[in-house]
C-alpha cells in the first residue's frame, strides 16, 4: 500500500506532466539558448542521405544544488533512486526538460529531485507488478497447460484494492441493485408485489349490549305465533285436538343480550373498470337482517354458549364494472351479492345489513354543479326451488321461484346556498312472494310435502299477515280434519310497492349539519277483502274479528351533527330523533329493521340516538326505541342499545 508521501509525489508528478505539456511550445520556440543536442536529435527529422544531424553545443553542467556542486556529486539517471539531477545532457528527454525547468527557475533543485525520485519509484512498482503477473501466468500455465493470457493494450490490471475502495464498490453495487428492484417491484424494502397494491382490506368490530323490556298490559294468552320457527322447521299440527302450543314470541319477560359483530372485506381492483368485492361477517344465524353474534346464548342460533366458537358467513361477493359514458355521466354495473344501491333514509323497508342477490345498474348524470339525476334498476333472486323438491316423493312439483324487480329515479340539487336536497322515487315488484294454496292432499305425518310448501317465507320476523297454504282434505285418515293437520303458513298478500325517500341537509352551521329525513311506502297490491278471507292473525277481538292490518309505512326524522357513517375525527358527534308508523303489510317483514320493537312490521313509535367518535376509528352509540303494535292484540316493547365500534 502506498504511503501518504508516495501518493503526494505521484499527484505532484501528474500535475508537473500536465504543466510540461502546456509549456512545451514555449520551451521549444522561445528566444532562449537551443535545447541540448540529445533532445534535438530525438525530435529533428533525419537529414538527407540518412546523415545524423550535427550535435548541438553542450550546455554548462547543472549542479543539483550548491552543496552538491561544491562536493562534486552529480546525480546519475540510471543509478540508484537516491542520486540527484544530472549536470550533463542525457539521452532521456524528460530528464533534459526537468534540467531546463531548473535552469529557467520554474522548479527548484529539491522539487526536481522529488520528481525524479517519484518517477523511479513508479517505474519500480510497475516492474514488480509486471513480474507478479508473469509469474502468476506461468503458474497457471504450468498447472492447466493453458497458454498465458495476452494482456489487452487498453487493459488495466489491479493487483491490490484498498478496503475503503472495496466498501465504496460494494455500496455502489447495492444502490444500483436496490434501485432496479424498486423500479421492478421485486425486492424493494417496505414494498410488496404490484398485484397486492390493488387489494384494499377493510372491516370493523362492534361490541353491543341490547336490552329488551316489555311494559305491563301485553297479551300473554298465546296470540303471537312465531311463524318463522314454524316455517323453518317441521309443519305444525293445528288440529283442534292438539294439546301443544304453537311456537310463541316472548312478549313479557325482560332479556339482556350481549352481541358481537365482526366484518372483514376486500375491495379488489381488476383494472380496466372492473372491481370485485368480498366481505365476511359473523352472525348467530344466516338471517339477512343481522350480522350480530349473540355471546354465550343458548337455543337456536346461540350455538350453545359455554365459550363455543362462532360462525363466519359470506356476506358480500360481487363483480362491478364502472364506465364513463361522457364527461358528465357515469354507469356502474353489479353482479353477485352486493349492498343495497337504492336510496333510503330509514330502515322501514330495508335493514342496513340486507344484501341483494342478482344484477343491477346505476346511472348518474350531472347536469350542472348544482343539479344531478340518478337512475337505478335491478333483478334479484329471492328464492329458487330445490332441485329434488320434494325429497321424500318420486313425484316432483313445479318450481315456485321468487324474484324482486326494482327501479328508482332520483334527483340531487341545491335550491339555495348551503342547502342540499336528495330524493328518490322507487317501484318494487315482488314476484310469487305471497303464499299459495296447495293442491288437495292428506299428509299422514310431518314429512309429507304439499305442492306449494315453497311459497312460504323461509325467513320472517313478525308483523305480516299470514295464511294457511296446505289444502288438507278431510278423510278417515285424519279423523275428518280433527288430526294430522300439518300446516305451513305463507304471506296473505302480494307485494308491489311505490316508495319515496327524501333528505334535506342544512349546512348553515358548518361543520355542524342538520338533516331532515323522510320516507313513505305503500303496497299497491294490497286487497283488504282478499286478506280478510284468509288471514290467521292481525285481527281484532283477540284474533276472532275482522282483519285490521294496513298497507302504508312512513318515517320522519332529524339528525344533528355529522352523519354517523362519516365519523373521521375524535369528537365528531351526532344526535337523532325519529318517528315511524309501519302497518302490517306495507313491507315484507323479513327485510325491515331488526331492532325496532324486536324487528318486523305492524309497529309505531319513536327512536332517540346519540353517538360520538372516540378517535378516528372508534365510536360509541346509545339508542332507545319505544314501539307499540298497531293492529291486533296489545304488544309494547322498549329496546336499549349501547355499542362500541372500531373500524379499520
Amino acid at each position: 500500500m502506498l504511503t501518504p508521501n508516495q501518493v503526494w509525489r505521484r499527484t505532484y508528478a501528474c500535475f508537473t506532466a500536465s504543466l510540461l505539456s502546456a509549456l512545451m511550445p514555449a520551451l521549444t520556440y522561445a528566444a532562449e539558448p537551443a535545447l541540448p543536442a540529445p533532445l534535438l536529435a530525438e525530435n529533428a527529422p533525419p537529414a538527407a542521405g540518412g546523415a545524423a544531424p550535427a550535435p548541438a553545443p553542450t550546455p554548462a553542467p547543472i549542479p543539483a544544488d550548491p552543496a552538491a556542486a561544491a562536493a562534486g556529486v552529480l546525480p546519475d539517471p540510471n543509478g540508484a533512486p537516491q542520486q540527484q539531477l544530472l549536470g550533463t545532457p542525457s539521452q532521456n528527454v524528460t530528464l533534459n526538460l526537468i534540467n531546463r525547468l531548473v535552469q529557467k527557475g520554474i522548479l527548484t533543485h529539491a522539487e526536481a529531485a522529488d520528481l525524479i525520485k517519484g518517477a523511479e519509484e513508479d517505474a519500480a512498482f510497475a516492474k514488480a507488478q509486471a513480474q507478479a503477473v508473469a509469474e502468476t501466468q506461468a503458474a497457471v500455465m504450468a498447472q492447466n497447460a493453458m497458454p498465458p493470457v495476452q494482456p489487452d493494450s487498453e487493459e488495466v490490471r489491479v493487483t491490490y484494492i484498498p478496503e475503503t475502495v472495496k466498501n465504496q464498490i460494494r455500496d455502489q453495487l447495492r444502490t444500483e441493485v436496490m434501485e432496479q428492484a424498486r423500479q421492478q417491484h421485486w425486492a424493494a424494502p417496505n414494498s410488496v408485489p404490484e398485484w397486492t397494491q390493488r387489494i384494499k382490506l377493510f372491516g370493523d368490530v362492534r361490541m353491543l349490549y341490547q336490552g329488551f323490556s316489555y311494559p305491563d298490559g301485553n297479551d300473554t294468552t298465546g296470540v303471537f305465533p312465531n311463524f318463522n320457527m314454524i316455517n323453518t322447521g317441521a309443519p305444525f299440527d293445528v288440529s283442534p285436538t292438539a294439546t301443544i302450543f304453537s311456537p310463541q314470541l316472548n312478549v313479557d319477560k325482560h332479556r339482556d343480550t350481549y352481541l358481537m359483530r365482526m366484518r372483514l372485506g376486500f375491495d379488489i381492483d381488476l383494472e380496466d373498470g372492473f372491481t370485485a368485492g368480498i366481505r365476511f361477517a359473523t352472525g348467530s344465524t344466516n338471517t339477512p337482517v343481522s350480522t350480530n353474534q349473540a355471546l354465550a346464548a343458548a337455543g337456536p342460533g346461540g350455538q350453545g354458549g359455554n365459550f363455543s366458537k362462532y360462525q363466519l358467513w359470506l356476506d358480500r361477493a360481487f363483480v362491478k364494472y364502472d364506465a364513463a359514458i361522457s364527461t358528465d355521466s357515469h354507469i356502474a354495473l353489479f353482479l353477485g351479492r352486493f349492498d343495497n344501491l337504492f336510496m333510503t333514509t330509514s330502515e322501514i323497508m330495508w335493514d342496513e345489513d340486507v344484501a341483494l342477490d342478482g344484477l343491477a345498474f346505476k346511472l348518474d348524470q350531472a347536469w350542472n354543479p348544482d343539479f344531478r339525476t340518478f337512475f337505478s334498476g335491478g333483478a334479484f333472486a329471492v328464492f329458487n326451488t330445490a332441485l329434488n323438491f320434494p325429497d321424500n316423493s318420486p313425484s316432483k312439483v313445479a318450481s315456485y321461484d321468487k324474484y324482486l324487480f326494482a327501479t328508482q329515479f332520483g334527483v340531487q340539487f341545491k335550491p339555495v346556498e348551503k342547502v342540499e336536497v336528495t330524493m328518490g322515487f322507487s317501484f318494487w315488484d315482488w314476484k310469487n312472494i305471497e303464499g299459495r294454496l296447495s293442491d288437495p292432499f292428506v299428509p299422514l305425518n310431518n314429512v309429507d310435502a304439499g305442492s306449494t310448501d315453497n311459497s312460504r317465507p323461509l325467513f320472517a320476523q313478525k308483523g305480516n299477515t299470514y295464511r294457511a297454504i296446505r289444502n288438507i282434505t278431510p278423510s278417515p285418515l285424519n279423523g275428518f280434519g280433527t288430526t294430522n293437520q300439518w300446516q305451513y303458513f305463507g304471506l296473505a298478500t302480494p307485494f308491489r310497492q311505490i316508495a319515496w325517500a327524501g333528505r334535506m341537509d342544512l349546512n348553515y352551521w358548518e361543520p355542524l349539519q342538520v338533516s331532515l329525513l323522510g320516507e313513505f311506502v305503500k303496497n299497491v297490491a294490497f286487497n283488504r277483502a282478499n286478506i280478510n278471507s284468509v288471514a290467521v292473525n292481525n285481527r281484532t277481538g283477540g284474533g276472532s274479528g275482522d282483519y285490521a292490518g294496513g298497507d302504508t309505512a312512513w318515517f320522519l326524522g332529524v339528525n344533528v351533527g355529522k352523519p354517523y357513517t362519516l365519523f373521521r375525527e375524535r369528537g365528531d358527534w351526532n344526535v337523532g330523533l325519529s318517528y315511524r308508523y309501519v302497518e302490517s303489510d306495507a313491507v315484507v317483514d323479513g327485510f325491515t329493521d331488526s331492532n325496532f320493537g324486536g324487528g318486523g312490521t305492524n309497529m309505531k313509535g319513536y327512536t332517540l340516538s346519540a353517538a360520538m367518535a372516540l378517535s378516528k376509528a372508534t365510536a360509541i352509540r346509545l339508542s332507545y326505541m319505544s314501539a307499540a303494535q298497531i293492529a291486533g292484540p296489545t304488544l309494547r316493547s322498549d329496546v336499549v342499545m349501547f355499542d362500541l365500534t372500531a373500524r379499520f
